[in-house]
């Protein structure tokens, strides 16, 4: 039994990255699909691949690395709010990754997405975790 499945997704992202995989495949969930998608779009991975083979079914990602220097596009990942302890941001008080160059990922009410795109909707939410 895994008590907090985003942590163990982040996990698996981030030693994949360390031991420079090139795919990665983890348990899939919705939210766990939600924030690959975010971090598609936002360009720190390569692609991904949600899969229906068993009941819960994966999600295989593809990392994104510098071609030349082969430096991975996530340089950081760390999860924010845990299950001991939630931590939520109103529009007034939203993170600043890097002082605007990361991305926090936020759980709103209009599903998940990056403090700036829940900054420009005005709304607040759950921090799930920081990118950069």
């Amino acid at each position: 039994m895994n008590t907090d499945p985003i942590a163990d997704y982040l996990t698996r992202v981030r030693n994949a990255i360390k031991a420079n995989h090139r795919v990665v495949e983890v348990p899939a969930s919705n939210l766990k699909k939600e924030i690959t998608k975010v971090l598609f779009d936002k360009g720190y991975i390569a692609n991904y691949k949600f899969e229906d083979n068993n009941a819960q079914g994966t999600i295989k990602i593809a990392l994104k690395y510098n071609p030349i220097t082969r430096i991975p596009a996530i340089r950081t990942l760390v999860r924010v709010s845990k299950p001991g302890l939630r931590q939520y941001a109103g529009v007034d008080n939203m993170p600043r990754v890097l002082n605007g160059l990361g991305i926090a990922i936020l759980s709103t009410s209009k599903g998940v997405m990056t403090d700036k795109e829940a900054a420009k909707l005005n709304i607040g939410g759950e921090v799930l975790c920081h990118v950069y």
